[in-house]
């Protein structure tokens, strides 16, 4: 009976140091993240976080920018990706439908026709 008892206290000692190395004093902290190292399913929050500001700032050349920095894949693809998941995730049509006005600008988008800044 005794060598039972030993046994469980000695596992819950070593995972009560365990938690406390992991949680307080060796937390894992994150620092600068970029977009392109989230799960599928926060990239979509993200896209359609872009399709929302696009939505009120009509600035499709920063959306392009935000969109960029979840990869290298065409702009109008990382869209279509992300919609397809957030249909598949069960997003309300408002938010898809933000989602698919802003891929058909960026299917008719030529970035060689914006006008800087700089140029003006």
């Amino acid at each position: 009976m005794f060598r039972w008892i030993s046994f469980f206290i000695a596992i819950l000692v070593g995972l009560g140091i365990g938690l406390f190395f992991g949680w307080v004093a060796y937390p894992v902290e994150y620092v600068d993240t970029a977009p392109n190292s989230l799960r599928q399913d926060y990239k979509t929050d993200y896209v359609l976080m872009v399709a929302e500001a696009y939505h009120v700032e009509d600035n499709l050349a920063l959306a392009v920018r935000r969109l960029a920095l979840l990869g290298g894949e065409v702009p109008e693809a990382i869209v279509q990706q992300a919609a397809l998941e957030a249909a598949r995730l069960g997003y309300e049509d408002r938010d898809l439908e933000l989602m698919q006005d802003l891929r058909r600008d960026l299917l008719s988008w030529n970035p060689s026709l914006e006008v800087t800044e700089d140029a003006e």
